[in-house]
């Protein structure tokens, strides 16, 4: 008897529907993307076009330590979601509440930023084509991070009132995605505004 014969027949994986959730934060991803290019091209074409000072070079410093923040917070939310699948809920919501003071430090950083830049430079949106542009991609971003802290911080309550179970890590993973977005988006600002743009 052949071997043919005993061969069993190859099962097809299912496919599974994507949740509702995820596709409709990947949508509000890819819309914010775009609104984030049109941004980024807007800076770089501005680039150097300003008639009168301050320029970037005379101003701007690198905002190392709000980067490694920021860009930790990843890993922390990450931590965090990782936790609450395998129901260590206490694990959960250490790693969420570090994931809020690491955002909440980088937009501090960003108002220090700000109110250096304002008072003890004289930089302001309205100053010139830089302060123009450098406030309005700058700010978007930290707006979007604002929105971020308070999903998080919608979360951290939740938390402490005893309301998040392992079942829902699917929905906070999810949220978790928007925080990656948040983090990736500050990556090509800092590079455009920071590095190429000086």
């Amino acid at each position: 008897m052949s071997s043919e014969a005993f061969a069993q027949p190859s099962i097809e994986p299912e496919w599974v529907l994507p949740s509702r959730g995820r596709v409709g934060m990947f949508s509000l991803i890819a819309a914010e993307a775009a609104i984030f290019t049109i941004f980024v091209v807007a800076y770089i074409f501005y680039t150097g076009k300003s008639l009168s000072g301050p320029m970037p070079r005379d101003v701007l410093d690198l905002p190392i330590f709000n980067t490694v923040c920021l860009l930790s917070s990843s890993l922390t939310i990450h931590l965090a979601v990782k936790a609450l699948r395998n129901a260590k809920v206490g694990a959960f919501g250490l790693w969420w509440f570090v994931t809020i003071a690491l955002g909440a430090i980088f937009l501090a950083g960003t108002g220090r930023e700000w109110q250096r830049l304002i008072f003890e430079k004289g930089l302001t949106i309205s100053t010139n084509l830089f302060g123009t542009t450098y406030y309005s991609l700058v700010g978007l971003h930290a707006f979007h991070v604002i929105v971020g802290l308070i999903a998080l911080s919608l979360g951290m309550i939740f938390t402490f009132l005893g309301k998040v179970k392992p079942e829902h890590s699917e929905r906070l993973d999810i949220l978790s995605l928007y925080w990656h977005f948040v983090d990736a988006v500050w990556v090509i600002v800092f590079t455009v505004v920071y590095v190429v743009g000086r």
